[in-house]
């Protein structure tokens, strides 16, 4: 099975779990035994360490066309185009400007060098706006496409769905959309209307779309009105060869005679961060050996920073901007409790990783995840008493805590990218076979 793959990001360079789950879905594919073409923004820095770090990269070479340079890297089981574009996830059209803005003002203050410069803005040549860019990115898949083999194509989230869509038009292929998110996620019923104009394009070309959990399938029927048939839920997984580093990290740590309610994810209004800072203050007015943190960056830090000081409890709740690989894991080692208050979350990949460190988890109903745990804590993203004294309750009772968390961690046993893996060589076999009449 040869597939051409379109996504927005994939590791070492991510900021969401779009990325993390592109990396953990196409390990699994290669190896049942899927070639892969994945087509990536380059936006930041050498991607030369992932996915082809996987296997090694034999060559690279690149090639010019309409003003995009597209970097070839090609490896024994996953090939790679990287192409030059300031395209990133979560971005909006304010995002987009925001950023080129600030790369120009660095280069003129003499805070980058050139070469920086043109590393991060790649062309030079980009639009006023962000559909722009998107439609840059479409020729590129269209072009691609030309040259490729391939026998179907699979398209990551609405960036990528017009590349797709191209890809298709040009190839007379079967297009696959995932669904990992949509605009009424991300913005909570405020929906940029030219973003949704796409995704639902995006799905009407589709021959099959693939979301990430019921919740978000009944919101592809119900918001983009397209037919049930066509919808098959597949749920991400998780990495779980790397335990043995997971419990070396675990025994290094030094833990403090505070407890720690960890919320790690993008400060953003989807991620529900100020309810997080509702519970801590209703928390901490009852016990005072525990402390909150909050990890990650997004555009409602300053106001979380306001609230919490509005609350005055910056004694013992800490923001640590946007974490790496290594933070990230020495943070859940020695966090008690891991708390997802998300508003709207198709899946909800970053409780998996945490549940890898045996760490009890209260997370929203309103998330795809709670579709495949059991055993965890479940509450409305707005009932902030309820979080509130779940959080107390579970601080209270550590033998139980202890109990639930390991209760939880046998779940995982469940959910792995294999698996999710095998479903979507399953739906790739019968849209073909559907395809061809």
């Amino acid at each position: 099975m040869k597939v051409l793959m379109f996504g927005w990001e994939f590791p070492p360079h991510i900021s969401g779990g779009l990325g993390t789950a592109c990396f953990g879905l196409t390990k699994s594919m290669s190896q049942l035994g899927v070639d892969i073409t994945f087509v990536l923004p380059k936006t930041t820095g050498d991607y030369s360490d992932a996915p082809v770090s996987i296997v090694g990269p034999k060559n690279v070479k690149r090639i010019k066309m309409a003003e995009t340079t597209v970097e070839e890297e090609i490896s024994t089981i996953l090939k790679t185009y990287k192409v030059d574009s300031a395209l990133h996830p979560y971005m909006d059209n304010e995002t987009y400007v925001s950023y080129l803005t600030e790369l120009h003002r660095k280069r003129s203050e003499g805070l980058i060098t050139d070469d920086t410069f043109h590393s991060l803005e790649a062309s030079g040549n980009y639009g006023s706006n962000l559909m722009t860019e998107v439609s840059r990115y479409a020729v590129v898949g269209k072009h691609i496409a030309l040259q490729e083999d391939f026998e179907i194509i699979h398209a990551h989230d609405w960036m990528t769905y017009q590349a797709g869509i191209e890809a298709k038009k040009v190839s007379g292929k079967p297009l696959v959309v995932h669904v990992h998110a949509t605009e009424f996620d991300r913005t909570s019923n405020n929906c940029n209307s030219e973003i949704y104009a796409i995704e639902k394009y995006g799905m009407d070309m589709a021959d099959q779309i693939i979301t990430v959990s019921k919740r978000t399938r009944d919101i592809v029927i119900e918001k983009y009105n397209q037919d049930p048939r066509k919808i098959k839920v597949v749920y991400n997984g998780v990495e779980k060869d790397d335990m043995d580093a997971i419990n070396q990290i675990v025994a290094q740590s030094s833990f403090d005679k505070d407890r720690l309610v960890l919320f790690l994810g993008r400060i953003t209004t989807q991620k529900g961060p100020e309810y997080f800072i509702h519970a801590a203050n209703i928390v901490m007015k009852k016990m005072k050996n525990v402390r909150f943190i909050m990890a990650g960056s997004g555009d409602m830090t300053p106001e979380m920073i306001e609230l919490m000081a509005k609350y005055r409890i910056a004694d013992r709740f800490h923001f640590t901007g946007f974490l790496g690989p290594a933070q990230r894991e020495n943070l859940f080692a020695i966090s008690d409790i891991f708390i997802m208050p998300s508003v709207s979350e198709p899946f909800g990949i970053v409780p998996l990783e945490a549940l890898k460190h045996k760490i009890p988890l209260i997370i929203s109903k309103q998330s795809g995840v709670a579709e495949v745990l059991e055993n965890v804590r479940k509450v409305d993203f707005w009932d902030v008493d309820k979080l509130a004294a779940e959080i107390v309750d579970l601080l209270e009772d550590p033998e139980y805590t202890k109990d639930l968390a390991l209760r939880s961690f046998k779940e995982l046993d469940g959910i792995s990218w294999d698996k999710a893996a095998d479903e979507v060589l399953g739906i790739y076999n019968n849209t073909l076979k559907q395809f061809q009449g």
